[in-house]
């Protein structure tokens, strides 16, 4: 099945890449506009972590919002909030009345839809694609490429936008992007009715309980939870690392879309090796390579030799995506699959703001390559139980799930 034909999926993908465009020049624009402001990397680490924390208190909430309502509309309403609340920051920036206390609350508000517009982007996949194991990967990697290919172009493109415009102006057109990605959604994505609810799609903490009753999601849950945590800490340096030793945006957004580069091109082999390979074993081994690359990052480094670390590690982010979101996504029930997929998203997510609170006064005092082995060296203690357990599975999901 060739799933870009499928009704929808084609402005879905436009959707998501246009408004992931703008996030990630805010991605950098945010955390520059806080050091430009304050001098601090303690308190850009607050506001970085400050956007993740709704995700630990309402994330596994939002599941039954989404079982409720749909993917599609909670995409649509969450695109149609986020605009005025995210223009809000530089206007109220210009006229003098930002202090930092107000801006925590703003992008706390906008975090609020993190955790339920991720989990909608992929739930909404089998809606428009059909059930098929491989053919929801395949429409997981072309997303995934989609998706990735705005962070090679995003973060170059802020940071020419804020050597230029200043930071304020790069957050007004990522504004703009989420009212257009409304737009794009609202009109020619098709709405289907969500499934009522049945005895099997439990309460709120469903998607829980089926995650710690599942030996292998319940190690995946765990991996990703370090992992992300760890990544937020990367993100964080990569900023740091540009604004002292380099003061230059333009440095910060190169990395950053080396982050892109890889992931674009690892998108377009893992369309073609999902079909080809045993999902789960094809994205635990990822996993554990997209580790092994960061740790040439804690030695003092040319600005190409980083690149080309970065790119090197983001090349084996989409394999690791795309198979094992078509595995978690195949693996649960329908009538689970929201809550599931936002308890999985969550127990990602909720380690951002322990890891960016952590990373503030840990580059600080360590300074940034030091950081840089820690989260490689955490990394990579965090993949290899998970890989373990999926090698160790003799039964091919398919027949599990029979």
């Amino acid at each position: 099945m060739n799933v870009l034909r499928a009704r929808g999926v084609g402005a879905l993908i436009a959707g998501v890449v246009v408004s992931s465009l703008g996030t990630q020049m805010t991605f950098l624009a945010l955390p520059w506009f806080v050091l430009e402001t304050t001098g601090s990397a303690t308190r850009m680490g607050i506001a970085l972590a400050v956007e993740l924390v709704p995700v630990a208190i309402l994330g596994i909430p939002s599941g039954t919002v989404i079982s409720r309502w749909g993917a599609r509309r909670v995409m649509v309403v969450s695109d149609f909030v986020r605009a005025p609340l995210l223009a809000s920051v530089p206007i109220f920036h210009a006229l003098g009345w930002l202090s930092f206390p107000l801006l925590l609350v703003l992008v706390a508000l906008i975090g609020v839809f993190l955790a339920p517009y991720y989990a909608s982007q992929r739930l909404i996949l089998p809606k428009l694609v059909g059930d098929d194991e491989r053919t929801v990967a395949q429409a997981n990697a072309i997303l995934e490429g989609a998706q990735r290919a705005t962070s090679l172009l995003g973060p170059a493109t802020a940071g020419v936008l804020i050597a230029t415009l200043g930071a304020p102006s790069v957050l007004y057109i990522d504004a703009a992007t989420f009212f257009v990605s409304f737009v794009l959604l609202a009109l020619f994505v098709p709405s289907r009715p969500p499934l009522p609810p049945t005895e099997e799609s439990g309460g709120v903490l469903a998607g829980i309980r089926f995650l710690f009753h599942d030996r292998l999601l319940r190690v995946l849950g765990a991996t990703a939870l370090i992992t992300n945590g760890l990544g937020q800490m990367l993100g964080a340096g990569l900023t740091v690392l540009a604004y002292e030793e380099y003061d230059s945006s333009r440095v910060a957004g190169l990395l950053f879309a080396a982050f892109g580069i890889g992931a674009v091109l690892g998108s377009v082999v893992a369309v073609h090796l999902v079909n080809r390979f045993e999902p789960l074993r094809l994205g635990a081994t990822a996993f554990v390579a997209l580790t092994v690359p960061i740790f040439a990052l804690a030695i003092e480094l040319p600005v190409p030799a980083v690149m080309v670390a970065l790119a090197a590690s983001s090349f084996f982010s989409p394999l690791v995506n795309a198979p094992l979101i078509g595995v978690i996504t195949m693996r649960t029930p329908e009538a689970l699959r929201a809550k599931v997929m936002t308890a999985v998203l969550t127990t990602a997510l909720i380690a951002g703001p322990v890891g960016l609170l952590i990373a503030g006064p840990l580059l600080e005092s360590w300074g940034p390559r030091q950081v840089f082995l820690l989260v490689a060296s955490g990394q990579l203690l965090a993949t290899i139980p998970f890989a373990l357990v999926a090698f160790r599975s003799n039964t091919p999901l398919a027949a599990e799930l029979a």
